[in-house]
């Protein structure tokens, strides 16, 4: 199979101990293209890095995660506004609102995700779009910047078969991982009305490892329990599954 992982932190230092491992389990499953997203300046050297050791295989972003908006954001914009001036990137993400840990930056969050989106337009780049507790305000956001140039992905999808329809119109993919094999994943009893040409996978691993690795470090080879439980909700193969996603992928970053 060639799958496509569209959102994987390969550089966390959780995997710091055996990455080259992890790696090569994720090959050895079929998995070859891999986009890693940004989350703040901190990382970016790191991210750097992973490109130079497997060139042909990991695709960068660049952007400033919302939880990482913090008093000195602009500081951070300017970085990524940088990075964007000197090399090229698969997409800016991810980006968007986290209201989960912190309600009292929404301004400062809000601000951080229109301008990313609007370079994201000028540069004719796909974003990728961070949502936690947050849909009204992301589609707040996603309205007043709503033009043909709009499109990307919603990352780890985990809203209602309404906000599902309502990401696709804005011309996002849903990005689906480990939460559809979740018993209280939920997006499993609505997704097989979803047409699968809107699907793309990914794990954001180290996090969200999907059943029966839930609450373990999460690894960009465990994307094969998604796509099994996947093959189930759509009643086609795997492989199937694969094909399509994989295609999807590539509609969405071109490459």
């Amino acid at each position: 199979m060639n799958i496509t992982d569209t959102h994987t932190h390969l550089y966390s230092s959780q995997f710091d101990e055996d990455r080259q491992e992890m790696m090569q389990r994720a090959f050895d499953a079929g998995i070859s293209r891999f986009f890693i997203p940004a989350i703040d300046s901190t990382y970016t050297e790191s991210m750097l890095q992973l490109e130079n050791d497997y060139p042909k295989n990991v695709f960068l972003m660049m952007g400033l995660h919302p939880t990482s908006v913090k008093e000195n954001y602009k500081d951070e914009l300017a970085h990524v506004k940088e990075m964007l001036n000197t090399r090229s990137f698969i997409a800016i993400g991810e980006i968007g609102i986290d209201l989960y840990w912190d309600k009292t930056l929404l301004k400062e969050q809000q601000d951080a995700f229109k301008k990313q989106i609007q370079w994201a337009k000028e540069l004719s780049l796909p974003i990728v779009i961070h949502c936690r507790d947050a849909f009204d305000e992301i589609f707040e956001v996603l309205e007043s910047e709503k033009d043909k140039k709009l499109f990307g992905i919603f990352h780890c999808f985990t809203g209602n078969l309404e906000q599902a329809q309502k990401a696709i119109s804005y011309n996002m993919k849903l990005g689906i991982g480990g939460v559809v094999t979740f018993k209280n994943g939920k997006i499993n009893q609505f997704l097989n009305e979803i047409d699968i040409k809107h699907i793309v996978l990914e794990t954001d691993s180290p996090y969200l490892a999907p059943t029966p690795f839930r609450g373990k470090r999460n690894e960009s080879s465990y994307i094969t329990n998604v796509i099994d439980k996947l093959a189930t909700i759509y009643n086609i193969t795997p492989e199937e599954i694969a094909t399509i996603t994989t295609q999807n992928s590539k509609d969405v970053f071109g490459i």
